[in-house]
C-alpha cells in the first residue's frame, strides 16, 4: 500500500491533534508524563484541553478513563508522529494483548494531521471513530471548536452537537 506521508514536505510545520487517555495506574500522572514526552519528542504544544473523566467506551471496566486532547505543532510526518506516540505509550507501560479494547495506562491516538486524509496499513486519519466519541469531541471542542473535519465538512462543534454517544463524561476540576 502506498503511503500518503510522502506528500508532507520535509521540515514543514504540521498541526496534529492527539487524543490522550488511560484508565490504569496514576491516571493524572500518566497524562502529565505523556504531555511532557509529547512536548519533548513530537513538537510544540499549542493547546491542551482540560481533563475529562469518562466511562470506558466499547468495553466494560471498573475504572473510568481520563482523557485530553492536545494540539501540537510538529516538523514530524504523520508516520513519525505515530511512531513517537507508540514509543511514549510503551514507556508509560502500555501493553497490548490483541484482544480488542481493554484497560490501559496510556493511549495516544492521532486524531487529525493538518487537514489530510491518510489511509495506510498503520494509520487512518482522521481517526475513524472521532464522530462517535464524546470523550474525544468534548476536549477537542474546548480547544478548537471551529476545526473542520476534512471528511464530513462539519466543525467539531457541529459534530459534538449530533454525536449519539450516551456515555458518562465530565470535565474534572483540578486544583
Amino acid at each position: 500500500m502506498e503511503s500518503k506521508f510522502a506528500t508532507t514536505a520535509p521540515n514543514k510545520e504540521n498541526i496534529v491533534f492527539l487524543g490522550i487517555g488511560g484508565n490504569l495506574g496514576d491516571r493524572l500522572a500518566n497524562l502529565r508524563s505523556a504531555i511532557n514526552l509529547i512536548g519533548d519528542r513530537i513538537g510544540k504544544l499549542e493547546k491542551v484541553s482540560s481533563v475529562y473523566l469518562s466511562e470506558p467506551w466499547g468495553f466494560k471496566h471498573a475504572k473510568y478513563f481520563t482523557n485530553i486532547v492536545a494540539k501540537v505543532r510538529t516538523a514530524l510526518s504523520a508516520d513519525e508522529t505515530l511512531a513517537s506516540a507508540l514509543q511514549i505509550e510503551a514507556e508509560l507501560k502500555r501493553t497490548r494483548s490483541g484482544n480488542g479494547y481493554e484497560g490501559r495506562t496510556m493511549d495516544i491516538d492521532v486524531l487529525f494531521f493538518n487537514d489530510e486524509i491518510i489511509r495506510t496499513e498503520s494509520l487512518i486519519v482522521p481517526h475513524p471513530l472521532i464522530c462517535q466519541r464524546l470523550f474525544v469531541l468534548l476536549p477537542m471542542q474546548e480547544i478548537e471548536p471551529d476545526f473542520v473535519h476534512p471528511q464530513t465538512g462539519k466543525t467539531i462543534l457541529e459534530l459534538t452537537g449530533i454525536c449519539t454517544d450516551s456515555g458518562k463524561i465530565r470535565k474534572l476540576t483540578l486544583k
